[in-house]
């Protein structure tokens, strides 16, 4: 059996998830649907429990959208999933609903697949509203970064050059070029290869999901493409800035990830890395409230709680 779809199938399959997002989703659909594309696509939206009213919007102005809801918030992997396992078409991208893609893009991510069957996946260049490129790209955490990321370690030779190389500062991703992960907030694969991957971990509920999709890719031999030709209009972390328990889910998928990839010593020394970036903030904390006692206390509390969050199951 072929591995095309069907004639009167799509190509493409565009998954789309939301939450509380619904002017940002409202114009992603109307940049989606705003041209007529040179391969037929699909748009797929997964509603995550929103509250503000985006399901029913999304479903009057886009009846030609199909659309799942969930009663919650299922977080990113597994929402993205839902939609990928409705994907009809040969390719599927996962599009976060604060993009709005620019004429031709997911066309071209098509093009760059059709045409080189030694890639897994390809992501356009992200842009901020007023054009400047984003430097989105990175190349694969280790241990050293788990150490450097965010802490002093990463502010003074050897871990500024370090994460310099990580955060790929070399790179000013005007050019295309083969990359260990790209932007998560677009990126393109085959649906079958998508599917046999198992799509994104679930353990990785809202963060490294993307990094770990890459890293599977690159471990089966697959190569993954920058196209700085594409490009698609992102603002920033507007799909995330509402959601409370940002930064303690960020900590636990990113040790979840190490965990996966560099095993129990690995998951240990990234425990050890934390608890040092913990006793680092406490003593921020100290240093900017001297003067303001009652606010030391406040967030000392908050950084406890944080903590004890953090560590439980």
């Amino acid at each position: 059996m072929s591995d095309r779809p069907q004639d009167d199938a799509p190509v493409l399959s565009v998954v789309v998830l939301s939450w509380n997002t619904q002017d940002l989703t409202l114009a992603c659909m109307e940049a989606l649907f705003a041209e007529d594309p040179k391969h037929p696509r699909e748009v797929i939206v997964v509603d995550n429990g929103s509250e503000d009213g985006s399901a029913d919007a999304i479903e009057q102005q886009f009846p030609q959208v199909r659309s799942l809801r969930n009663p919650d918030n299922r977080l990113y992997a597994e929402g993205n999933n839902q939609g990928a396992a409705m994907a009809r078409g040969e390719f599927v991208v996962t599009l976060n609903s604060d993009t709005e893609v620019r004429p031709g893009a997911l066309d071209l991510l098509v093009d760059y697949l059709l045409e080189h069957s030694g890639y897994g996946a390809v992501a356009p260049r992200l842009s901020d509203p007023d054009g400047t490129v984003q430097h989105a790209c990175q190349r694969f955490p280790t241990l050293f970064t788990a150490l450097c990321y965010d802490s002093w370690f990463g502010s003074f030779w050897p871990g500024s050059r370090h994460i310099h190389r990580y955060n790929m500062r070399d790179f000013d991703h005007l050019q295309s070029r083969d990359v260990d992960q790209p932007p998560g907030a677009c990126c393109m694969l085959r649906t079958k290869e998508w599917r046999e991957l198992g799509g994104f971990d679930e353990q990785l509920a809202l963060f490294y999901n993307d990094v770990d999709l890459c890293k599977r890719l690159a471990a089966g031999g697959r190569k993954i493409r920058y196209m700085a030709e594409a490009e698609v209009m992102h603002h920033r972390g507007a799909s995330t800035r509402n959601f409370a328990k940002m930064l303690v889910i960020w900590h636990k998928n990113r040790l979840a990830y190490y965990r996966k990839h560099y095993g129990a010593l690995g998951a240990s020394w990234v425990r050890m890395c934390v608890r040092l970036r913990i006793w680092e903030e406490w003593w921020r904390i100290g240093r900017r409230n001297k003067r303001d006692p009652g606010r030391k206390r406040a967030e000392r509390d908050h950084l406890r709680q944080s903590q004890r969050e953090l560590w439980s199951s």
